[in-house]
């Protein structure tokens, strides 16, 4: 059968080798066309970016600071299940064509910048999309005898498998790093350095002449300059929001009707508590922006009611349930039913035909006086569960425990940290992390960040004189807080090597953002990280072997038998 589409790029793709015909998370092979097309056009951009500054005479240095962001936003808008929108992908598209058109004739001799450059890359810089039937031709079903979208300029155009592998790694790995930087320009912090490493990476991922050696160098450096996005978002969320506090967030409903607010960006959540104040509607978070709830400046609002349901995964079942309208800020939007669909709202990077998009881009204000209006006329949430649940240990709040914890582990009350940070997803084998949770050893604690922590944040695991037996970070990015702890707590005991400490890595991944963790735990030389639910399809067996045997990958078993080889019985 021949290939409409091709995409690896989550952890459920199709037998965990790749969608062909259509998108496990929903998108068509169309919009799954449109995004390898969005993504070419991108590195072509970058190119010219790039090439500019390298190449000496007559080219000169072309101003990339809204080059680079519209190319994170790029990025940001092929991340699973964020964009299903054709039309914004066909404008997003032409725009990056408009702004490289615009860039070589700023050039003072647009060929110079291709002189030494290789045909790969003159043909990403030359490529032009044509027309908008001609692109939306182009991304359909090309036929048997046709070349597909994916072979011509996506994943499959690389021809060796090891190539191909390390490519997307990087891709994806710039992809979750942009989601990072869109969250911390729209608190006001951007990083030019690492803005420019996302440009000169986009370009070498068009570059034939680049060896695997290199490649994995330059994931590697990737890894580097996620740690930076994600230390950067940290700093943006904490200097205007404060530092996260522990706090036990409600799970039950109130009496009024409500907004439900899905995804990351806690800018957008900072407006709409700013306009629903006094209107009579509470405001509820769903999956990963549950950790709003720990930081200080959010406390202040008295109808900033609680969390409602769980991970992204389950929401058609708690959409429709919570009665009110809801809003998605950034990727985790599974697409909607009809029932509710009338109800969904969508901004920055996520967009789905047939649901109100909420405009705005990074600094300008938005206006969510439509979904106030409609939530006022909704039925208050159907209550889904009661009680409280608790978290806010960040990086700062563990550090201020970190005496009561450090004598914890030197008594021998604690012995292990097992982080269990992550992504959630809908396979059934991730009753593992469940599972895995409630037979650790009750002299063990897990640290966690990003929605993974619903397989066991509501478990009742205790606690350790004190010490809660799961700590939560917060939402993925801040895994950076995990590292952060790590890294301290070496420098408390005195320790060499940072994975002689008593941690080990048991991590759940779904998609991009968990890519970028990853290599920025890499590059912050952890070891001997168990992967799971399964290793990522993109790795070949090639790239898999390097990275086990330089950094001690392994995929999970049975949680009795990975206990075990992690040493924690």
């Amino acid at each position: 059968m021949a290939y409409k589409m091709f995409c690896y790029q989550c952890q459920e793709t199709s037998g965990c080798s790749g969608c062909t015909q259509g998108g496990v998370c929903g998108k068509t092979a169309r919009t799954a066309n449109l995004q390898d097309l969005l993504v070419y056009a991108s590195k072509g951009l970058a190119a010219v970016l790039y090439l500019s500054g390298e190449n000496g005479e007559g080219a000169g240095r072309l101003p990339i600071k809204e080059d680079s962001r519209l190319l994170r936003d790029n990025l940001f808008a092929t991340i699973t299940n964020a964009n299903f929108d054709d039309e914004k992908l066909v404008c997003r598209i032409f725009a990056t064509q408009k702004r490289k058109e615009e860039a070589l004739r700023k050039l003072n001799n647009p060929d110079a910048i291709l002189a030494g450059a290789c045909e790969s890359l003159k043909d990403a810089v030359l490529w032009m999309p044509g027309t908008k039937e001609e692109i939306l031709d182009l991304a359909g079903d090309r036929g048997e005898k046709e070349s597909s979208v994916s072979e011509i300029f996506g994943i499959l155009s690389a021809g060796n498998e090891d190539i191909r592998s390390l490519r997307e790694l990087i891709t994806y790995g710039l992809k979750g790093m942009a989601a990072y930087l869109k969250h911390a320009d729209v608190l006001g912090k951007r990083d030019e350095e690492t803005e420019n490493f996302m440009i000169r990476a986009l370009s070498a991922l068009a570059d034939d002449r680049l060896s695997a050696e290199e490649l994995l160098s330059l994931a590697m450096e990737t890894g580097k300059f996620g740690v930076s996005a994600m230390a950067l978002l940290d700093r943006a969320n904490t200097e205007r929001y404060g530092s996260p506090e522990i706090t036990e967030v409600e799970l039950g409903v109130r009496k009024n009707p409500g907004i439900l607010i899905s995804g990351h960006d806690l800018r957008d959540l900072e407006m709409l508590l700013e306009q629903t104040e006094g209107t009579g509607v509470d405001v509820y978070t769903h999956s990963e922006m549950l950790p709003a709830h720990y930081y200080p400046a959010f406390k202040k609002y008295s109808h900033f009611a609680g969390n409602y349901g769980n991970a992204w995964w389950k929401q058609t079942e708690e959409f429709e349930a919570f009665n009110g309208p809801v809003i998605l800020t950034t990727n985790c939007l599974v697409p909607p039913r009809a029932s509710y669909r009338d109800r969904v709202y969508t901004t920055g990077a996520v967009g789905f035909p047939g649901c109100r998009h909420i405009e705005g881009d990074s600094g300008e204000k938005k206006d969510f006086s439509a979904v106030i209006e409609q939530a006022r006329h909704c039925e208050p949430p159907r209550e889904l569960e009661r009680g409280t649940i608790t978290g806010g240990f960040a990086h700062s709040q563990v550090l201020a425990l970190a005496d009561k914890i450090v004598e914890a582990v030197k008594k021998g009350a604690v012995r292990k940290f097992v982080v269990m940070a992550g992504c959630d997803g809908r396979q059934q084998g991730r009753s593992y992390y469940t599972e895995f949770a409630e037979a650790l050893p009750k002299d063990t604690v897990i640290l966690t960040a990003g929605c993974a922590k619903y397989r066991y944040n509501k478990l009742n695991l205790g606690t350790i004189e004190g010490i809660p037996r799961v700590l939560d970070a917060g939402q993925c990015n801040d895994s950076y807080s995990l590292a952060v702890i790590a890294m301290k707590l070496k420098e408390v005991f005195g320790m060499e090597d940072i994975n002689d400490l008593p941690i080990v890595y048991n991590i759940a991944w779904y998609e991009q953002k968990a890519v970028i963790v990853l290599l920025a735990l890499l590059h912050l030389g952890i070891k001997n990280i168990h992967l799971g639910p399964t290793l990522p399809a993109f790795l070949s067996p090639g790239v898999a072997r390097i990275l086990t045997e330089k950094f001690g990958i392994q995929g999970i078993t049975e949680p009795q038998k990975d206990m075990e080889r992690m040493e924690i019985l």
